[in-house]
Order: C-alpha cells, then structure tokens, then sequence
C-alpha cells in the first residue's frame, strides 16, 4: 500500500523522467505540458486494465509500463509518425506501493527513452485494478506525410511487417501453465526443453510481454508511399477489415505468404490450434499490415530492412469489399479479429 500521498508519488516519478525533447517547453509538474509542435501532428489514446489487457501475475510490474507506452505509440507508427509526447493516467489498486509504482515507470521510460518519446505529464489516482491510460502525441511535417486507414487502391500490394502470430503463441503459454508462475512470473512449456526451443519460447513470451513499437518501420512506409497503414494490435483479419472498410476496397491475403514468428507452430500445436488462426486473428503482434502501389514494393522493402526488419508482400487490394484469407489449396479463412467489448 501507498504510504506517501499523491504529490509526492508524482514528484517522486517526476524527477526519474528523462530530459524532454525539442518541442516540449514544459513538461510534467505544473498544470499542463506546454509545447511547441511544428508541422501536423497525430494524437492517439489507449487504455489497459489489469485482468483485461495484461495479467500481474505473468508481467512484472517494468512490463506492463513497458506494453503500455508500446501499444500506444504503435498506433503513431500505423500513421508513419515520429514519436513525440505521451501523457500517463496511473489508476493505482490498494495494494501496490510506491516502489512498484516506480518500477512501473521506470519500465515505461526505459522505452520513452529507446524511442525517443518525452513523458511530458499525467496523473494518478485510486482505481480498482492496476490501470493505465495513455495519449501518444506524433509528428510529421505535413498532413500529406502521415498515413491513414483510407487511401488504399485496386491494385495495390499489401505487405506486412516482422512476423506474426508471436504474441498469440505467448499468451496460449502462458494461460497453459497459469497454476505455476515463474520467469518471468510465468512457466511456459518450452522451459521443459532446451537449445532453440527454448530461446524460441522465450522470445513468445517476449512478444506477448513486451512488444515494440514499429515507428521506425512505419515512417518508412510512408516515405515510401504506403497509401494506408494499421498496426495490428486486434489481428490481421480484423484490422484488415477496417483498412477495407475505410479505403472502400476489398483486400486479398495469402495465408501461404504470412510470416510466423517461429515456435507459433510449436505453441499452436500443444494448445490443439492452428498456426494460421494465431497469425490471422490472435492480435498484439503490433506489426503494420500496409498498402502501397506495386511499383514501389522493393523501394519499401529496402527501406524498411534499413529500419531493422523484414516487409513481406501478402496480398493484393482490389476493387469490392471485405476481406478474403485464402488458403493454400483453396478455401478461405473467417477475417477474424479481438472485439475489446465481446
């Protein structure tokens, strides 16, 4: 439990917070964040509950700082944005204390600081349940170099980043061996093994715990031309389906193309699922599912190596509606996705 009051848990966490960045001119300790953004910028808000989005007997509490900054500036990456400032709501349950309120924090600025975001201010109050809101501030240097949801075109490639299905696999270990938490809070079945099994396992886990945010990846999409751009944080058929829905296009994917994460298989396999279903609808792999024009696919793909990681074409956008999952061999897949409210 909380000894010190609320001023003082936030001045506490106040001077543990790097120094902000160019275009903040005041940052957290007064009664709002002033600062002075160039170009069009793009704003984001998320929110993760303790027993809904994360569980804190699988996460340390630098974890779950962690995911909550990541998830939120994956959204400014889905936009081609650079990460700019990002506001902090800390709900604070009865049992945690002020060191694990600073553990927390501390989680999240280690990844402020890898991204170049400034923790520019926040609050905290009593919740009922660990809970965390988070608004993202990004910046481009026009409205034209941020990417959205609607552009895509008959014809275009659709191509996905890194791979998928890890974070899926992650969370099936660790709802497997819930009953016998260990590293990290959490037993997974590949602790029975060894070698590259292990090192696969872990890395699940790590998707699932800890994911990053592809900021660097989606600017250079958007460099690149990409006309529309969601990370998928709900699954690949779901988000898939608002790209569609929103671009008034139908998209065409090939589930033989789709980049799994190694040990999905593994992972699927021992929960008696298929390794497609944890790729096309497992979510929080916060990869970016893109559209550009054909003609620039190895302009993209280059660029986006050059960012750290892979660009795999995965379909096709044409003119209709919806989305279609094609198997090998023929048959579809159901677009499916996560629903925060079913």
């Amino acid at each position: 439990m909380i000894a010190m009051g609320e001023f003082e848990l936030i001045e506490a966490v106040r001077r543990r917070l790097p120094r902000g960045g160019p275009r903040v001119v005041l940052g957290s300790g007064d009664d709002a964040a002033v600062t002075l953004p160039e170009g069009a910028t793009a704003t984001s808000v998320d929110a993760l509950v303790d027993g809904v989005h994360f569980r804190r007997e699988w996460s340390s509490l630098a974890q779950i700082g962690h995911k909550a900054l990541a998830v939120a500036l994956s959204d400014l990456a889905a936009m081609g944005a650079e990460a700019g400032e990002a506001y902090v709501v800390l709900g604070v349950p009865k049992e945690l204390d002020e060191e694990g309120c600073i553990e927390l924090l501390d989680g999240m600025a280690a990844l402020a600081a890898q991204t170049g975001t400034t923790l520019a201010g926040g609050d905290v109050t009593r919740a009922p349940v660990l809970t965390l809101a988070m608004t993202v501030v990004g910046h481009a240097p026009t409205t034209e170099d941020l990417v959205t949801r609607a552009g895509a075109r008959p014809g275009d490639a659709l191509v996905v980043s890194g791979e998928l299905g890890g974070a899926a696999a992650g969370l099936l270990l660790l709802e497997v061996d819930a009953e016998t938490p260990a590293t990290p809070r959490a037993r997974s079945r590949f602790e029975s093994l060894s070698g590259s099994k292990l090192d696969r396992g872990r890395l699940l886990l790590a998707r699932q715990l800890e994911p990053l945010p592809r900021l660097e990846a989606g600017r250079a999409l958007a460099a690149a031309g990409a006309t529309a751009m969601i990370d998928l944080s709900d699954g690949l058929g779901g988000d898939a389906g608002h790209v569609a829905e929103a671009s008034g296009v139908g998209l065409r994917i090939d589930a033989a193309a789709l980049p799994l994460q190694a040990g999905v298989a593994e992972a699927a396999e021992a929960a008696g699922r298929e390794p497609l279903e944890l790729a096309t609808s497992g979510g929080e792999d916060y990869e970016l599912l893109a559209a550009l024009p054909a003609e620039r696919l190895g302009e993209a793909t280059a660029a986006v190596a050059a960012a750290g990681t892979q660009l795999t074409p995965v379909g096709e956008v044409v003119a209709g509606e919806g989305v279609e999952i094609r198997l090998p061999g023929g048959g579809t897949l159901p677009p499916a996705g996560f629903d925060q409210l079913r």
